[in-house]
Formats: structure tokens, sequence, C-alpha cells
């Protein structure tokens, strides 16, 4: 009994390993697959928690590599001098003498294989510079929407009054009149980029930027249906200013997410608040002034200019200052890579305020305005940096609009000299 129990028992073991040697050629392999689609379910659940558990993290990090503020289409309101962020600054550039420390930015100086336009994302679209800086330029002819008391010319007018030109350096020149005496307007140079773009990085390589009181000029993108659309102030200050004053302005809803300038990653402070609409904040937008005295006016041009970039892309807005001598090479080969540009003058992140909700279609102008809603409105006010004492007490006259057109002389800095400008997209 044992050996038939043994035998039999040893008889059915071979039948079952049989058996499970055909089942295992399609049930092993289906379980294995079971198995693996499981995992592979698992990893991507657990990938896409990963992304929105850690999205806040990643957005902080990718952002993070006086008080006048216009915007120029609308009717704008001064606000109060003296309030906070409006420390002077004086001396030799980059020296602060407000007793408050500053963040400087430094270029390094990178060694290695010289950039390419290849080896940059961001493609060249268009190029103004030379002879032909101004083809693809519309010169505008309206009555000026800041209620300046100028007149803009066509192209034509322009350059037979002298008034524009590309000089011996093959620089691009946009002056305003100096008549050394006018009873009503005087004329000068507003031209906007028959070129439009949503998103991208505008390059403004300068010499000279209007400076001298009663002058307003800027650098600047604009979008269609003011301000749906969205203003970029790239360069902008009046009179006398040293510092350079970027500001946004929108629709109702962007803001900027803080108003700490280490938060932000910018070496600038905020001017006039964190709400950046312009019909809920008196058309002030969210204004960040440039930290250095040679980023605007006098200080820019006895430094022999420098180069600003605006950078529009998915992080937000960003606009970057180098003073002359520290242009990054990547600039310089058109193979900008703004990541490796360290701190920003100025950043409006896109985490509260969304680039491409509140911009749109934008074009790039330059103008000279004089006199206006903000250089006529701060003629009497003091305590900006360059702007110590106010142009009033300066000039002896009263009102900006007597003295600009009673002293064309003073006109004679009050002229864009520009090398080029170069627009990108990704």
């Amino acid at each position: 009994m044992m050996i038939a129990f043994n035998f039999n028992t040893f008889f059915i073991f071979i039948l079952f390993l049989i058996d499970l040697s055909f089942a295992s050629k399609s049930l092993v392999p289906r379980a294995l697959h079971g198995l693996r689609h499981s995992a592979a379910q698992q990893t991507h659940s657990l990938a896409r928690d990963l992304r929105i558990a850690f999205s806040g993290i990643l957005a902080s990090r990718a952002d993070s590599n006086q008080n006048v503020v216009y915007c120029k289409p609308g009717k704008q309101v001064p606000f109060a001098a003296g309030a906070s962020g409006n420390g002077n600054v004086t001396g030799p550039a980059g020296a602060n003498t407000s007793g408050t420390s500053q963040r400087v930015t430094v270029t390094a100086t990178k060694t290695g294989p010289s950039p390419t336009a290849s080896s940059s994302p961001w493609k060249l679209i268009s190029s103004y510079q030379g002879n032909s800086f101004f083809d693809g330029w519309d010169f505008f002819t309206d009555p000026d929407p800041t209620e300046g008391i100028v007149q803009y010319i066509d192209q034509n007018t322009a350059v037979t009054s002298g008034l524009l030109e590309i000089n011996s350096q093959g620089n691009a020149v946009m002056r305003v009149e100096t008549t050394p005496v006018v009873s009503g307007n005087r004329r000068s140079i507003r031209i906007t980029t028959q070129t439009q773009f949503t998103g991208g990085l505008v390059v403004m390589d300068s010499v000279h930027i209007p400076t001298g009181c009663g002058t307003w000029p800027a650098f600047w993108t604009n979008g269609p249906d003011w301000p749906a659309g969205g203003e970029i102030d790239i360069v902008e200050g009046v009179g006398d200013y040293t510092n350079d004053q970027a500001t946004i302005h929108t629709n109702v809803g962007c803001t900027l997410s803080s108003s700490t300038p280490s938060v932000l990653d910018i070496s600038g402070s905020i001017v006039g608040g964190t709400n950046c609409a312009a019909q809920t904040t008196g058309n002030q937008g969210c204004g960040i002034r440039a930290a250095t005295n040679n980023s605007f006016g006098s200080g820019f041009n006895s430094n022999g200019g420098g180069v600003y970039a605006m950078k529009w892309d998915s992080t937000g807005i960003a606009v970057y200052f180098f003073p002359r001598g520290s242009e990054p090479g990547d600039i310089t080969a058109r193979a900008p890579q703004p990541d490796s540009w360290g701190a920003a003058l100025a950043r409006w992140p896109a985490a509260s305020c969304d680039p491409f909700k509140f911009f749109t279609n934008h074009s790039a102008i330059f103008d000279t305005t004089l006199c206006g809603q903000w250089a006529g409105a701060v003629w009497d006010t003091a305590g900006i940096p360059g702007q110590e004492q106010s142009c009033a007490q300066r000039t002896g006259v009263s009102t900006c609009e007597a003295f600009v057109r009673a002293n064309g002389a003073a006109m004679q800095e009050a002229y864009w000299e520009v090398k080029s400008v170069m627009i990108y997209q990704l």
C-alpha cells in the first residue's frame, strides 16, 4: 500500500508539473504583464502627484533666477513724493548713500567656447541697426496721448529738420527740436515697430538717453486696446532722474507676488505698490526702480550707455540692465541665455500675473515727450535719485511748459542714440 501510494503521488506530481509548464506560457507572462501595467499606472500617478505637490516650489525656483509711476496711453495722476522706496542713490555708479543695503548684480566673465546662435533657444525675428535701423518702424504723428507739449513728426520731416539721422558711428539718433523759443509744441519723434510679438526677448543697446528738466523719454512695448493688451515700460524716467524705472500696466487681476526684492530675485526696489491694474491704481501700475544711478539719464550717458533686455516667457516678465562694459557675451554673440544673467532689475512672476493673459500682440516703441502728465506734474518735486533738487528750483521757472518753450538750448541733451534693437522669440 505504501508503494502504491507513493507511486500515485509521484505520478500526480509529474502531471501537475506538465500542466504547469504549459500554463506558464500564457499565465506567467499575463501575470507579469498585469504587474507591469499596475506598476506603470502607479508610477504615472506618483509622478503626477509629485508635480502637483512640488509645482509651487519649482515655480518659485524658476522665478528666482519717488514714487511716480505713469503709463502713457491714458490719463495719469502723480504720486506723493517721498514715499517708501524713494531712497537717494548718488555718487559713483552702484554706490549707496541712503543707508540701506542694495543688491548689486555682477556679470562674471565665463570661459569656454563662444556662444553661437544655435546654442540659444531664442531665435532672432527682427533686427534694427546701422543704416537700415528705421526700416520697419512706423512714425507716430497723432497728438501726444500723455498731453506733452510735443508735435510728433513723420520720417521725412524729421530728417529734413535735422532731428533724425544715422550718425558716423552707425547709430540711430532721434532728437527734440532746439529752436530757442517756440510758442506752442516742440517737434519730437515717436516710432513703433511694425513687428508684433506675443512673448519674446527684446534687447536694446543705447549710448544716450534723453535727459534734462522737462523731458520724459521711454522705450517700451504695448499691446492693443490698452490696458487689455498690457504695457511694459523697459526704460523710463523724467527730468534729471538717473535711476531707471521699469513698470507694467495691465487689466485688473495682475499683481506682484511680493514687495520684497530678495523674494522676487531683483536688484531694484518696488515703487507704487503691487497691484498692476491701471484702472484701479490711478494708472500707476507696478513700478520697480533700478538701484544704480548709471541706468538712466546723465549717469547712463556718462558711462557710455548700456544694454537693456526684456524677457517675456512662461515664467513671467523680467527687465535686465547691463552697464557698458558688463554686457554678457551671449548677448554680444546674439545667442542670448537669460537664465545665466543672474538677478533682474525688475521681475513680475507668472504666479500672480499670467504673462499670456494680460499681455498680447506687442510692438516696441521709442518716444520723447516734454512736460505732460509726468514730467509736468512733478516739476516741483524733489528727492528722486538725480532729482534731489526740483526742476522749479534748478531752473527758476515756475512751470515745465514755460521753461521748455523758452529754452531750446536746454533740449540739447534730449536725444536718443541707439546702437541696435533685437527682438527674439522661442
